[in-house]
């Protein structure tokens, strides 16, 4: 692509950073839709100062990832009914100056979800407590699946809990749940631990339904696990391009070319792999 002073410029921002597959996913919806703009990560600890840029160079759009997905949201003029509900925004959106806060997480997760299974009439585990668990949480709580949380940390895990109206269990405990419906929103799991996983093999059961958000490897050892037990698995690679398309829409109007963009995930994926 050319770069001129009309490119207009979209990013991610958290930290750290260098794990994110965004700038992939982004600048390839960006070219196959024929417009001029790139996407470029920031590892960013100031989150006020990280607002004010995105004023002060007119930034288009903004993905928010780990850890500041909350801590953004005093900063904004706006924030959608679903993300201030949820308490975590993931989406930035720059409207003539006017920073609108979103939450793309949610129906990411609900249609990759949807892609492989019902998910109404589901007793659901989420294991973890921070916002991709909340987005999920409160979208599934919308769906009227009954939920459980479990979380390495009680406290944490007990306040989410309580903001979705359901029960907490100790991840030490989690043994004695019985879910059909398992999801991992932790990154146990990610490159470079691939070995590690977040509950105990011993809870996988055939017929459940198991997702793990971690989309790097495709395959954690949880899904492997899951899979030699019979069981559905959902990998993080849906979710991932899911709430990236509907970042794409909400910054730019356009649908976004949904296969393009997994096929550049998938591609950088299996060279990571090989």
């Amino acid at each position: 692509m050319n770069i001129d002073q009309k490119t207009n410029l979209y990013g991610v921002v958290g930290h750290p950073i260098g794990h994110t597959l965004g700038p992939t996913m982004h600048n390839a919806a960006l070219a196959a839709s024929g417009l001029n703009a790139v996407y470029l990560a920031f590892d960013v600890q100031d989150v006020e100062g990280l607002v004010r840029g995105m004023r002060a160079f007119g930034i288009r759009g903004m993905s928010v990832t780990i850890p500041h997905k909350s801590a953004v949201i005093p900063f904004l003029d706006q924030v959608d009914e679903l993300a201030r509900e949820i308490g975590a925004v993931n989406t930035i959106s720059n409207k003539e100056g006017c920073l609108i806060g979103y939450n793309t997480d949610a129906m990411g997760a609900l249609l990759a979800l949807e892609a492989k299974t019902l998910v109404s009439g589901k007793r659901c585990l989420i294991v973890g407590a921070g916002g991709a668990a909340r987005a999920i949480g409160f979208m599934l709580r919308g769906k009227g699946v009954p939920l459980r949380i479990a979380n390495r940390s009680s406290e944490r895990g007990a306040a989410l809990a309580r903001d979705l109206g359901c029960s907490f269990v100790p991840l030490s405990d989690v043994e004695q749940t019985n879910a059909d419906l398992l999801i991992n929103t932790t990154s146990v799991g990610m490159s470079p631990h691939t070995e590690e996983s977040p509950v105990p093999d011993r809870i996988l059961r055939e017929g459940m339904t198991v997702m793990d958000i971690v989309y790097n490897p495709l395959e954690t050892r949880l899904l492997r696990t899951a899979n030699q037990r019979g069981c559905v698995t959902v990998d993080g690679l849906g979710m991932f391009v899911h709430q990236g398309a509907e970042q794409f829409r909400l910054w730019t109007g356009l649908e976004a070319p949904i296969e393009t963009m997994s096929q550049a995930v998938r591609k950088v994926l299996h060279r990571g792999s090989s």
